[in-house]
Formats: structure tokens, C-alpha cells, sequence
């Protein structure tokens, strides 16, 4: 066994680079993503006044691709981390919640059910002083 962890040294470097990287990025993303998020995100389906949805149709296309690349890019983080250290599942929620898919708000609102997720999401909210995120009648906890 350990002349196989010998024989790919560097790859396992690369596999700790990444993973201290993903960690401290996701330390310093999820926290301004989840303060920036509207207390009403998960019951309103009307976009937020004044986002970026009424640029012009360049500038709102090049960031809903920029905006989704970060989804996947943070979706994979949280997927690492769940063998790697981080917040694996709240990383994942929040790339999740970038990502433009069908079904998505029903995925959204089936991982809030799981305290793993909902407990952070609602200290983060509160060290940042913002109101807590309202849920459909039939979620809340």
C-alpha cells in the first residue's frame, strides 16, 4: 500500500493543495452567500428589484454563465469535501443554489429539511444580524 501512495506522491499533493483551497475559499464564499440572500428566496418566485436581470441581455447572459459556473464549481467543492475537510453539504446547497435547473427549488427545500444544512444557514444569518430565511409553511423548523 504505501509504495502506491509513494508512486503517486505528487498527485497526493495536488489532492491536499485542493483541498486546503476549496476549504478556505468555501470558508470565505458561503458566508457572504448566504448573508447576501433574500429572507424571502425560498417563497417568492419574483426576482428581486433591481438585479441584474434587467442589463442588457449580454451582460445578463455572461453572468447567469458566470453565476452557474460558480454553482458547479462549488457544488464540486461540496462534493470533495464530504471526504475532504469543509462544510461538504452546506457548500453543496449553496452551489446548488446558483444553478439554474428544472426542479431545483423542490431540491432546495428538501435539503433545508436536513438540520445539517439548516442549523448553519440560520447562525450565519444571525452573526451577520439578518432576518432568517422564510420557508414554505410545510418546512419549517
Amino acid at each position: 500500500m504505501w509504495e502506491q501512495i509513494a508512486a503517486h506522491e505528487q498527485l497526493w499533493w495536488w489532492l491536499g493543495a485542493l483541498s486546503v483551497v476549496s476549504f478556505v475559499g468555501a470558508l470565505l464564499i458561503i458566508p457572504v452567500l448566504v448573508t447576501r440572500m433574500r429572507a424571502d428566496y425560498f417563497v417568492s418566485d419574483q426576482p428581486a428589484a433591481g438585479t441584474w436581470r434587467a442589463e442588457h441581455p449580454a451582460v445578463r447572459w455572461t453572468l447567469l454563465v458566470l453565476k452557474n459556473v460558480l454553482g458547479i464549481v462549488l457544488l464540486l467543492a461540496g462534493m470533495a469535501m464530504i471526504f475532504l475537510p469543509g462544510q461538504g453539504l452546506l457548500t453543496m446547497f449553496i452551489g446548488l443554489s446558483l444553478l439554474n435547473f428544472p426542479g431545483k427549488r423542490r431540491l432546495e427545500i428538501a435539503l433545508l429539511r436536513n438540520p445539517i444544512v439548516w442549523r448553519p444557514i440560520c447562525w450565519i444569518r444571525r452573526k451577520a444580524d439578518r432576518p432568517m430565511l422564510q420557508l414554505p409553511d410545510d418546512v419549517r423548523h
